[in-house]
């Protein structure tokens, strides 16, 4: 069984080829911070950050080059979610499939549970 299998939160393929290609152009060490704050249409918002700050108590999600930090507030709203990298019609973006989520905005980075 795969290690990413037994995540919390998971990558998808086309996602983590997208982080791993930001993570090349950045500087060395980075990684992707994703996190949950309040605010935006529908009362949450994912919020996306180049760091190289990595806390104790961060979940990391290492695949095929790229590592996200979650830090374990924004996990607990997270949990059982599915990042995707979306590129169509309407622009390239990451999209979060989130089981926790109840009503989401248009923007697809806001949310309500």
């Amino acid at each position: 069984m795969s290690e990413t299998l037994s995540q919390p939160v998971t990558l998808s393929d086309k996602a983590a080829k997208r982080i791993s290609s930001i993570l090349r152009s950045a500087e060395d060490g980075q990684s992707l911070r994703i996190s949950v704050e309040g605010g935006g249409c529908s009362g949450f918002s994912y919020k996306y950050d180049l760091t190289d700050d990595r806390e104790d108590d961060d979940l990391v999600i290492e695949k095929d080059g790229a590592r996200v930090l979650i830090d374990q507030v924004s996990l607990v709203y997270l949990e059982g979610a599915v990042v995707d990298f979306v590129d169509d019609l309407m622009g390239q973006s990451f999209q979060i499939r989130n089981p926790n989520a109840v009503a989401s905005c248009g923007c697809g980075t806001s949310f309500s549970v």
